[in-house]
């Protein structure tokens, strides 16, 4: 496997040996910063949610959409804040094409410690602009398993599960 030096994210790790408990959480902090302030990295406030770029990011251009409300669990959104994430991303998917002109983008959202998620009680959404030739996104982010479930029978036990949620 390739590897990709990030000095940056080293900042981000030893961030943690610092403090054990930090002072409040850092998205809570951000969503009430004037976005005129120099030190600002929000770049733009909606109703229920805010765009910021991420103090510690994986490629040029990365940003988080994340909502005003404290919440850690996708399925504590409401539906209205659902629809405002998805436009945000949208929004932040054109200004980056007219900014920085990337090739592609990864989109998501690391749910959970188990799932690489830095900060994992507050929810938010990655936006992070690809170009040919950079590295593979999922090396950047960890160590990936292959899984060996065949797609069909993966998707059969899905198609399942969501007759017993919907």
């Amino acid at each position: 496997m390739e590897k990709l030096w990030s000095p940056w994210r080293s900042q981000y790790i030893e961030s943690f040996k610092e403090k054990k408990t930090p002072s409040g959480c850092i998205f809570c902090s951000a969503k009430d910063e004037d976005t005129a302030a120099d030190d600002s990295l929000v770049v733009v406030k909606s109703k229920l949610t805010f765009t910021v770029m991420n103090l510690y990011p994986y490629n040029n251009g990365h940003l988080m959409v994340v909502p005003y409300r404290h919440i850690s669990e996708f399925d504590l959104l409401t539906a209205e804040e659902r629809i405002e994430i998805m436009s945000e991303v949208e929004r932040a998917i054109k200004a980056l094409k007219l900014t920085i002109r990337p090739e592609g983008f990864n989109l998501g959202a690391n749910l959970g410690k188990a799932a690489g998620a830095g900060i994992d009680s507050h929810l938010h959404f990655h936006i992070v602009p690809r170009w040919n030739g950079d590295t593979n996104f999922m090396p950047v982010l960890g160590e990936t398993k292959v899984l060996s479930q065949d797609l069909l029978k993966g998707r059969n036990e899905l198609r399942e599960a969501y007759t017993k949620i919907s």
